[in-house]
């Protein structure tokens, strides 16, 4: 699977939709060797302005807009590419919370979703429903995980 995906934006062109846009994104930022993140769209509130786009900066950690969504596309390499050392009975080194409801949907590869208490194994469509609480990614295997995941600001 292509680490900087395709992203094809609809519209409404002399009253007909249309596709506006049809490439790869061109945000995609390696952030840690071999995690590439592509930011690929976001709203600023909710409900959506469905002709405008706002560009975000592409960052580690999302900083998702208030009242707003973030669609973002990542590609987590393998923990001893990452340079990530995990010790057990120590909270691992990528651990992050965010103030909202994200969608997060394992495309390829294998990826454990570590919480506080306890862990858990994800593997191709296995759906994530990530509601406000401490987490981090653990890839143990030795290819990529690709994963898609849907942020909306909550309280």
């Amino acid at each position: 699977m292509n680490k900087v995906p395709r992203r094809i934006v609809t519209g409404i062109e002399n009253g007909k939709s249309t596709i506006i846009e049809d490439q790869q994104v061109e945000n995609a930022v390696e952030h840690l060797p071999g995690l590439v993140i592509s930011d690929i769209w976001n709203t600023q509130k909710i409900p959506a302005s469905l002709d405008l786009e706002t560009q975000i900066p592409n960052t580690g950690f999302p900083q998702t807009p208030k009242n707003g969504t973030y669609f973002r596309y990542v590609s987590i390499p393998p923990d001893k590419d990452l340079g990530v050392e995990f010790k057990a009975g120590e909270p691992h080194p990528m651990m992050h919370q965010t103030e909202t409801l994200d969608y997060i949907i394992i495309l390829s590869g294998e990826l454990y979703l570590i919480m506080e208490k306890g862990e858990t194994l994800l593997k191709p469509g296995d759906i994530v429903i990530q509601r406000g609480t401490n987490h981090a990614w653990s890839n143990r295997s030795d290819q990529a995980c690709i994963q898609l995941a849907v942020l909306i600001d909550a309280e």
